[in-house]
């Protein structure tokens, strides 16, 4: 059968150009008149026809290119159309319609739109299960990045005892000595006679406990000097400052 319209077969009924068939049928009135008309006999926008703007080349250098419209109009209505026309023109491109309907209709065609449809479902399918599948690694891989954090706070919440500068210090990798003068860089603490001491902006928040212990000079005095020891909440706030200054634990370290 030779083809004597272009026809589309992209959805899951054929449709064509209602501006190529007024031209094939030779129809003297212009197309922006023509097509309007013809809705008159019960078409539905967006059921039997919808607009397409289309584009074509001009030899105007300024403006290449001119706008215009056509209609894309489902075969039932270019049938329709075509028995409208009451032309040798409208017999023949009718004829070809049903042609094409009967080819459409056909059992070998209802099988291929179906077994493309079921190929069009499994792609579809698979390219979710890839999306899902990369969408659950990237989730793995934001847990396993979270999952020291929580170790790290786990283990801070599971102690509710208190804690020396010099143990809070072996959880970074530094001697209490270095870890002191972090935390003083860092406008937390100051020293005074000998001990550690909050800036006042820090104190009265429950991370520090002092604490009076006996110990014996190196010339063998017993005497008594003040401790300062971390709470767990002051551990917590120790571990968010430092984060903040990029210092992490060895636990959360790569």
């Amino acid at each position: 059968m030779n083809e004597l319209l272009k026809v589309n077969y992209d959805s899951d009924r054929i449709t064509l150009s209602a501006r190529e068939l007024h031209e094939f049928l030779g129809v003297k009135t212009k197309y922006k008149d023509w097509f309007p008309r013809m809705c008159e006999y019960g078409f539905s926008e967006n059921v039997d026809y919808r607009l397409v703007a289309q584009k074509r080349a001009t030899n105007n250098p300024k403006n290449p290119y001119t706008e215009f419209n056509d209609h894309e109009i489902t075969l039932d209505m270019a049938k329709e159309i075509a028995m409208i026309q009451r032309s040798e023109k409208g017999k023949q491109i009718r004829q070809y319609f049903l042609e094409l309907e009967r080819k459409w209709n056909s059992p070998e065609a209802v099988m291929n739109r179906a077994l493309e449809y079921s190929r069009k479902q499994v792609q579809a399918l698979l390219q979710t299960n890839e999306k899902l599948e990369l969408e659950n690694k990237i989730k793995d891989q934001q847990l396993n990045e979270l999952k020291p954090k929580a170790d790290y706070y786990d283990q801070i919440l599971q102690s509710k005892s208190l804690v020396l500068i010099s143990q809070i210090a072996k959880d970074y990798g530094y001697g209490a000595p270095t870890m002191n003068k972090k935390l003083h860089e860092l406008g937390v603490q100051y020293k005074q006679g000998g001990q550690w001491l909050l800036y006042s902006k820090y104190q009265n928040k429950g991370y520090t406990h002092s604490r009076t212990i006996n110990i014996t000079r190196s010339d063998g005095r017993s005497d008594v000097r003040m401790q300062t020891e971390w709470t767990q909440k002051g551990r917590l706030f120790l571990y968010e400052l430092l984060r903040k200054n990029g210092i992490l634990p060895i636990i959360e370290q790569n």
